[in-house]
């Protein structure tokens, strides 16, 4: 019911606020990007992401509602952080998180702007320990239904993580569930005990399905941000 709820009430609360208040206020560019009660606003300039940030917080106070201050940010993302980090002398502009994807800046191929995802940290961590704790519960399982049953959990992953320029994130997944599998089928008996390149064969006679991207994304984003 939560995310059922948390759609209907900010829908009032925050998004028609939004539109019908907030950008008619300023002057620059405003945009909203809700899921449920996680949402990035993005600001052409700086001075009304910060105004817009005080205004959300008095906003969300007549509704007894308040902004997490942990996982709340401003941040100068897109094109112009690029460029501006370069000539600052910094490695890399800032990233934020939205959906279990890390947002960074990057450059596309040909060498222009481009807004790149990977699995956020805190998820990816999430996902290899759920995996770590079901294979350890399931590892007395006859290895071929273990096998077929592991598939639909990787497959799983792929199809939610499988974006663009997330490849070597999903590339790491995989490896680190073959790293577990080795791991714990080898602690089921010293007699079946498998050495790496045993594990190896068995998964060529029997394969874990490879990483795939399943979505294709190019945005171009240049506005500071607020991720709350």
């Amino acid at each position: 019911m939560s995310p059922v709820l948390a759609n209907i009430y900010l829908h009032y609360v925050l998004d028609l606020w939004f539109e019908k208040v907030i950008k008619r206020q300023f002057n620059g560019s405003a945009h909203i990007i809700r899921y449920c009660d996680d949402f990035v606003c993005c600001f052409q300039y700086e001075s009304e992401a910060r105004n817009f940030y005080q205004m959300l917080t008095q906003r969300l106070q007549k509704f007894n509602l308040n902004i997490a201050p942990e996982k709340s940010k401003i941040i100068e993302f897109g094109l112009f952080a690029f460029r501006n980090t370069r000539k600052l002398g910094r490695s890399k502009p800032e990233t934020f998180d939205f959906l279990g994807f890390t947002h960074y800046c990057g450059q596309s191929q040909n060498g222009k702007f481009r807004v790149k995802r990977k699995t956020s940290r805190k998820k990816y961590k999430a996902a290899i320990y759920r995996m770590k704790q079901w294979i350890k519960a399931n590892r007395t399982t006859p290895i071929n239904q273990l096998l077929e049953e592991i598939k639909p959990k990787l497959i799983g992953h792929y199809r939610y993580y499988g974006i663009t320029d997330n490849g070597p994130m999903l590339s790491r997944y995989w490896y680190e569930v073959a790293k577990l599998l080795f791991k714990w089928l080898n602690r089921r008996s010293q007699r079946n005990s498998y050495t790496w390149e045993k594990f190896l064969l068995l998964l060529k006679a029997k394969p874990l399905p490879k990483p795939k991207i399943y979505v294709s994304i190019f945005d171009n984003g240049q506005w500071p941000c607020i991720n709350v």
